[in-house]
């Protein structure tokens, strides 16, 4: 009898979800990436997003790749002091935050954020997962498709992490 594969989920929000999928999707372990809003008011997303944040679903192997370092990933590619912004993008649906039905899941990324020295000026938001809701089709692995494209990761950053494992061997 062959295991199964146990694939978790975890909510990542890092401004415009473009980039922020183009990289989470190169992270060892990650199985599967989807662009969508998390934490909004509403079912319905409308043209002032109703308070949702732009993110990016993330499926991970939990036994190649932690918690912690999908944390680190996202600090590689976001202000964390920022509040509602990243690079030249604005407003609240461009804040930072990680959101998880698995309370665990949100431990451990407060453990993260704590052990930081600068912990008390972090502005990236942990909470649980209040809804999701997908983006469209158009933004779905938006930058794969359309790599000139623009979003606040610099083509520079998504392309030194464009072989898989380049932060993998670091100490968490």
């Amino acid at each position: 009898m062959v295991a199964e594969r146990v694939v978790e989920e975890l909510y990542l929000a890092g401004g415009c979800l473009w980039g922020v999928q183009a990289f989470i999707a190169t992270v060892p372990g990650v199985t599967s990436t989807e662009a969508g809003r998390a934490n909004g008011t509403s079912q319905r997303i409308d043209s002032a997003y109703d308070g949702y944040a732009e993110c990016v679903r993330t499926r991970f192997d939990p036994t190649v790749v932690s918690v912690e370092q999908l944390m680190a990933y996202l600090f590689e590619i976001i202000d964390p002091y920022s509040v509602n912004r990243q690079g030249p993008d604005s407003g609240p649906k461009y804040r930072t935050g990680v959101y998880s039905d698995d309370l665990a899941h949100l431990d451990e990324a407060r453990a993260f954020i704590a052990a930081r020295d600068d912990a008390h000026r972090i502005a990236v938001e942990v909470l649980p997962l209040a809804n999701y809701v997908r983006s469209a089709e158009e933004h779905q692995d938006r930058l794969a498709r359309f790599p000139e494209d623009s979003c606040h990761l610099s083509a520079d950053l998504l392309t030194k992490y464009q072989r898989k494992g380049d932060l993998a061997g670091q100490e968490w």
